[in-house]
């Protein structure tokens, strides 16, 4: 029943697989607030659901990333969806905000073999151009993937309560898994020589290029899943949206990816990547400092005004995060896999603590999210400002 998918367009199951961890991260964000008010807690403890789910996802695209070099491709996808299925029936019965916590995590654990399995796979069964413009298309359609959680969740929550959400995520993990298990192709070479690991982490901790773009990376996710765990607040507890309309505010930041990252492309041809980087997030950083003057506006305009800008600050990170990830590694050429597990275990790991600081930052105001991105923006702005200068050397 396995399907040889090399040399083939890409089916659905490979876009769903590549993306089904982004929506099972965004699809609980309308349901933060009910979630705080169901076991009583408050809204920062329920933006922990938010957090803990990066920390788990960086441990688990490190250790899947290893293992299908071990067993193969397609056993470590089967056994990476498993841990997503009981980890969603865990957050299915969870009686209490500590075994949501738990079952959040193992469903993160899981998940992140989405990522980085399915990209070894169309690393494997493409090549030349032809993988080049597949990734080109699977990128574009990943934009949608953040906005699809929202706006499956928020039609969940509000017309069946937020329970309905872990049901809609048990029945994804099933059906995910199923396909995969009747055409999923094992792809993985006989033979793949692993180079120690020890030598390989030294050479990343000494480098502080990679180091500088782990943190760029880092910043840009952290903030676009920061506001995923503020902006139910904002909208559906200060602007009184239910949560069906807020989940539709998720075709925004799709939209405004989307956009950056086809500025990006057309600037690459003028200018040079560390230069994009600068100017994507110098957009970001206007869209920021434009947010913080919301609080202070008439209360008539504050929600459109705020929906601006947060469009402009995500097509900011959408023009700067494309030239990141292309930079970030090109002094492992020699250990791509590898080092990329390695790196992208730091970079989830800020991620986490970055949607962390959102939770300790909130305090029930507008202010509270664009101040908190104007001092990472700040931070990220200086870096991307060195790396600049260090390309011209």
């Amino acid at each position: 029943m396995k399907k040889n998918i090399e040399n083939k367009t890409p089916s659905l199951l490979i876009i769903g697989l590549i993306g089904f961890p982004q929506i099972s991260e965004t699809i609980f964000s309308p349901s933060l607030p009910s979630i705080a008010e169901a076991f009583e807690t408050s809204m920062s403890n329920a933006q922990l659901t938010m957090s803990i789910y990066f920390i788990a996802f960086a441990l688990g695209v490190f250790f899947f990333g290893r293992l299908s070099d071990r067993v193969g491709r397609r056993k470590s996808m089967l056994y990476g969806l498993l841990f997503y299925f009981f980890g969603s029936i865990f957050c299915l019965i969870a009686s209490d905000l500590t075994v949501l916590l738990i079952g959040r995590f193992i469903q993160a654990f899981g998940a992140s073999v989405g990522s980085i399995v399915t990209q070894t796979i169309l690393r494997e069964s493409f090549h030349g151009v032809k993988r080049h413009k597949l990734f080109a298309q699977l990128s574009a359609a990943l934009a949608f993937t953040p906005a699809i959680g929202p706006l499956i969740g928020g039609f969940t929550e509000h017309h069946l309560g937020f329970r309905y959400v872990f049901a809609v995520l048990v029945a994804m993990s099933i059906v995910i898994f199923c396909y995969a298990f009747l055409r999923l192709p094992e792809t993985k070479p006989t033979i793949i020589e692993q180079k120690p690991l020890l030598p390989l982490i030294k050479r990343i901790i000494t480098n502080l290029r990679l180091w500088l773009y782990g943190i760029l990376i880092g910043g840009i996710n952290g903030i676009l899943f920061s506001y995923y765990s503020e902006a139910p607040y904002i909208f559906t507890q200060y602007f009184s949206l239910t949560s069906a309309t807020y989940g539709l505010l998720g075709i925004i930041v799709a939209l405004a990816s989307i956009a950056g990252a086809m500025l990006s492309k057309q600037l690459v041809n003028r200018m040079k990547p560390e230069r994009v980087i600068v100017f994507g997030l110098g957009i970001m950083l206007t869209g920021i400092l434009l947010a913080t003057s919301v609080h202070y506006l008439p209360s008539s305009i504050q929600m459109p005004i705020m929906i601006v800008n947060v469009f402009i600050i995500l097509f900011g990170t959408g023009t700067a995060l494309p030239n990141c990830l292309s930079l970030a590694l090109v002094d492992f050429q020699d250990a791509i896999g590898s080092a990329g597990a390695v790196f992208s275990l730091g970079y989830y790991m800020l991620v986490s603590a970055t949607i962390y600081g959102m939770s300790v930052f909130h305090n029930g105001t507008l202010l509270a999210m664009p101040l908190y991105f104007l001092g990472i923006g700040i931070i990220m702005l200086l870096m991307s400002l060195y790396l600049l200068n260090k390309s011209k050397e």
